[in-house]
């Protein structure tokens, strides 16, 4: 079964909608999606396949990834009043929420873009159960990069891994040994063992919970060693602390974009 089929299953259950079934019969209806706010739309292709699998059709007036202001009608959705009904809550689910980590991200982009325009801005494994490859397309409808999908598709040495391990060194050497057809991305949360990482040539040092100006000078010192080492942020990044990052850093990952942004306000209305 289909994302969407489970999802329409979780409002419809076996009985469907139980309201609008004992009020219509055959009635023909349109609706408007809205904007409520200004924002950078996303999830229209996800809000289109639920009103299709519903059985209405959908006009889309713009695309994603488009910056849309308050007020603009976003889609128009025609077809049987029973199949608006039954699909309305859930593609304004897809819409609001990807549409406010689209628009949180595009505003990082911006932000960041005027002091480093080659930095990424990177989503995390901080997403919604069942969600994640929604929310991760809503990152890069925004401009920013998905990162890795999960555990089976990128190598990532964290802090549990090196304990386990007993060491940054055996952590790395052992992963090297093993993979060879990836890249190796080390997450440290002091400078020494971020020098160790660089002269272990690991391909990507993550940075955690450092503050800006120590990130500064422990990237500087890593490059030195290895200068085509990728350094990613990471850990306690908000919109107002960004800029004191970006100037230096290849890429930023931010959780809050899947894990705690605020969706966007978009309704559905019959015309």
């Amino acid at each position: 079964m289909e994302d969407i089929d489970w999802f329409l299953k979780e409002d419809l259950d076996e009985k469907g909608d139980i309201t609008s079934d004992a009020l219509f019969t055959n009635e023909i209806a349109e609706a408007e999606i809205v904007a409520k706010q200004d924002c950078i739309v996303a999830g229209l292709q996800e809000a289109t396949q639920v009103f299709k699998k519903t059985g209405a059709q959908t006009i889309l007036k713009v695309k994603d990834g488009d910056f849309v202001k308050k007020n603009i009608v976003v889609a128009v959705i025609k077809g049987p009043a029973k199949a608006i009904l039954k699909g309305e809550r859930l593609s304004l689910n897809f819409i609001c929420r990807m549409s406010g980590i689209a628009t949180e991200t595009r505003k990082l982009i911006e932000k960041c873009s005027k002091v480093n325009p080659n930095l990424e801005i990177m989503a995390t494994r901080k997403t919604t159960p069942g969600f994640r490859k929604y929310e991760k397309k809503a990152v890069k409808i925004g401009g920013g990069a998905p990162h890795r999908m999960g555990l089976y598709d990128a190598v990532m040495i964290k802090d549990n891994h090196i304990k386990i391990a007993g060491s940054i060194e055996k952590a790395i050497k052992t992963v090297q040994e093993k993979i060879q057809d990836k890249p190796i991305e080390v997450e440290v949360e002091t400078e020494k063992d971020a020098i160790k990482a660089a002269e272990l040539e690991a391909d990507i040092i993550m940075l955690d919970n450092f503050q800006p100006e120590d990130a500064k000078k422990t990237t500087y010192k890593i490059k030195k060693i290895n200068p085509n080492v990728l350094v990613e942020i990471s850990g306690g990044v908000t919109s107002d602390n960004i800029v004191d990052y970006a100037a230096f850093a290849d890429r930023i990952s931010v959780g809050y974009l899947t894990h705690s942004v605020n969706s966007r306000d978009f309704s559905l209305e019959i015309v």
